[in-house]
């Protein structure tokens, strides 16, 4: 049952969300149309920091090419291993590309000199199940296997990622664990999408909005990904929009479904209190202590979903994106040779 009562946005994101046009649903027509935005002007983030760019080619599991994008700091010391952000971009794995957000991880290149990894996992509902993250997780082992090449710290490898991103960052940890994979020394999950049934108190509660991504439009996205897998025919099934559910759909694409979240890699979480993805991502940190894992969770009052990616001037987005570089800069710190 959807409920009205809910936590209100803060004051600053609501007066600057007010002056941003909404999407109002999603559907096959709609995504197309969004799909035909220009990609994120990239070199505009470059042209006042000193980064190298290049574009790399790794195959995916069935040999399909995945182009990866590397950021290199220009001043980086060659004496010296750097450290390793592996980003994911978001947009509910059915839109984006590996520019998305890529600001956030561009901040930790110039903060700590950080080689920045993207990839352009495939997207749904062209590719379903567990294709974007597997094509996530070649990108590890590339990275992985090129780490001198690189100048990367094979032991200071991050995995990171906003909303899309964020889940698929949880499932490559989730990968490199049971598969015996490159060591990861950090997963940074910033309001990650990590469950499929969408039957959370604050998934009714968002509704309908407010905020730039409803339970309607996750449940949207979901279907996309899964192709059936849930029991209700991807995006042209029928069913309860009130949660999806499916005994087929693997953990890797659906994190909270995993039944065991022991031995991941110290997890940093955070999520807005007035958004879709609250409880969940509350729920994945719990687990995680319950499994005797570390993890670091912040709720940030009045904040929506991807507050801090669309308004970073914010004051609560700054508070939010300081506190997680904090974070980072404690863990590779703690994992410095």
């Amino acid at each position: 049952m959807t409920t009205t009562a809910r936590p209100d946005l803060d004051p600053e994101l609501r007066a600057l969300l007010a002056d941003m046009p909404l999407i109002p649903h999603l559907t096959p027509d709609v995504l197309a149309q969004l799909r035909q935005f220009p990609a994120t002007p990239v070199d505009f983030l470059l042209a006042h920091r000193r980064a190298g760019h290049r574009t790399v080619t790794v195959p995916a599991e069935d040999g399909t090419p995945l182009p990866l994008s590397v950021f290199t700091p220009a001043n980086a010391d060659p004496t010296t291993a750097s450290p390793c952000v592996y980003w994911m971009h978001g947009g509910g794995m059915i839109m984006g590309d590996r520019f998305s957000q890529i600001d956030i991880p561009l901040e930790w290149l110039d903060e700590f000199g950080a080689v920045v990894v993207s990839v352009d996992y495939r997207l749904a509902p062209e590719f379903t199940g567990t294709t974007p993250v597997e094509d996530c997780y070649q990108g590890l082992l590339w990275i992985a296997e090129h780490a001198e090449d690189l100048g990367i710290d094979a032991g200071r490898i991050i995995v990171a990622g906003a909303s899309a991103g964020g889940g698929l960052a949880a499932g490559v940890a989730l990968l490199a664990r049971d598969l015996g994979g490159p060591a990861i020394a950090g997963q940074i999950l910033i309001c990650p999408m990590l469950d499929h049934r969408n039957t959370s108190v604050s998934s009714r509660q968002y509704a309908g909005g407010p905020g730039v991504w409803t339970r309607e439009m996750n449940e949207f996205a979901w279907r996309a990904l899964l192709g059936g897998l849930d029991g209700h025919g991807g995006l042209d099934g029928h069913g309860d929009p009130g949660g999806l559910s499916g005994a087929d759909v693997p953990p890797y694409a659906s994190p909270a479904r995993a039944d065991d979240l022991s031995g991941l890699p110290a997890a940093y979480i955070d999520t807005g209190s007035a958004e879709v993805f609250r409880d969940e991502d509350t729920d994945y940190a719990c687990r995680i202590w319950a499994a005797g894992g570390q993890a670091e969770l912040h709720v940030w009052a009045g904040g929506f979903h991807g507050f801090d990616a669309l308004f970073p001037q914010a004051l609560l987005s700054v508070t939010a994106r300081r506190t997680r570089t904090d974070w980072l800069a404690r863990t590779l710190r703690e994992r410095a040779v």
